[in-house]
């Protein structure tokens, strides 16, 4: 398929790239230079266009920062421009209500469009092995599954317009909570007395099981490998998770969630990341347990 990918960030260059090597010729645009040129290298066509890049394409996917982007992008760039009948596949993550916004001013001009935000960091991106949680119309779903399986591990369907973006916001404040809830019990642990790895050992098999402590334990040298291990660089920056934070609070207010341990946890990575920590990993919180 001819795919036009807008966005080339530390997500969408990695997911541009798997395309390419799935056989899709991409048409890539992003306003970085350095951006543009590293999708070139990875046998991306590049365009300075967004416009341009959309023409005659089967496909649109966008991987970009918010939601006020996401329409700009769409509504003057994309919609109108892209071929009539195209799919387009926002990835980003933004709020419910421009997504649904998007989706039926892309519906109305005859496009398929999904929001397909991702699970998964850098590493994923760049491994092709990202969650999509997607959220459209069966026959938009269908449009967009081939696409995202070339740049993932997993497809799901959640729902319509909306629905990938509700599953990502929910599925984020659930992992931040669960990240310092383990970051509280390691750190208490430890101060207790107990080596670190053995507290690993025992609650990764037993009911303090999770995948914040059995797949991303944030204390350095213990359990799995992880961006602890690396000074918390790399993997899900703590920027990107108030973010998403941010957004389950405001989609919480919206439809009246009580909510309040993510509240709690959009708090403490607030002040997480205005202690200056916000290009370290998230699993880095566990630094004010110290």
């Amino acid at each position: 398929m001819k795919i036009a990918f807008i966005g080339l960030g530390n997500m969408g260059g990695g997911m541009a790239a798997n395309l390419v090597k799935n056989g899709h010729e991409v048409r890539a645009f992003d306003l970085s230079e350095d951006a543009l040129a590293k999708a070139k290298s990875s046998g991306c066509e590049t365009f300075t266009d967004a416009k341009e890049a959309v023409q005659g394409v089967d496909a649109v996917v966008s991987m970009l920062p918010n939601g006020a982007i996401v329409k700009s992008v769409y509504s003057d760039a994309v919609i109108g421009h892209a071929p009539e009948g195209a799919a387009l596949l926002d990835c980003s993550t933004i709020d419910v209500a421009t997504a649904k916004e998007v989706s039926e001013m892309a519906t109305a001009k005859g496009y398929k469009m999904v929001d397909a935000p991702v699970s998964g960091g850098i590493a994923a991106a760049d491994g092709g092995t990202l969650t999509f949680m997607v959220g459209g119309s069966e026959e938009a779903f269908a449009a967009a599954k081939p696409i995202l399986e070339g740049m993932g591990k997993a497809v799901i369907h959640a729902g319509d317009a909306g629905a990938g973006q509700t599953a990502k916001i929910c599925n984020n404040m659930l992992l931040a909570i669960s990240m310092i809830g383990v970051a509280e019990a390691m750190q208490m642990a430890q101060k207790l007395g107990l080596d670190p790895q053995k507290f690993y050992e025992i609650s990764s098999q037993s009911s303090g099981y999770c995948w914040s402590l059995n797949a991303y334990t944030p204390l350095p040298g213990v359990g799995v490998e992880s961006p602890a291990d690396k000074d918390y660089q790399g993997g899900f920056a703590t920027a990107l998770m108030l973010k998403d934070l941010r957004l389950a609070m405001a989609a919480a207010e919206e439809v009246d969630a009580g909510v309040p341990l993510g509240a709690r946890a959009a708090s403490l990575y607030e002040d997480f990341s205005g202690a200056g920590n916000d290009g370290l990993d998230f699993s880095a919180i566990i630094k004010t347990y110290k």
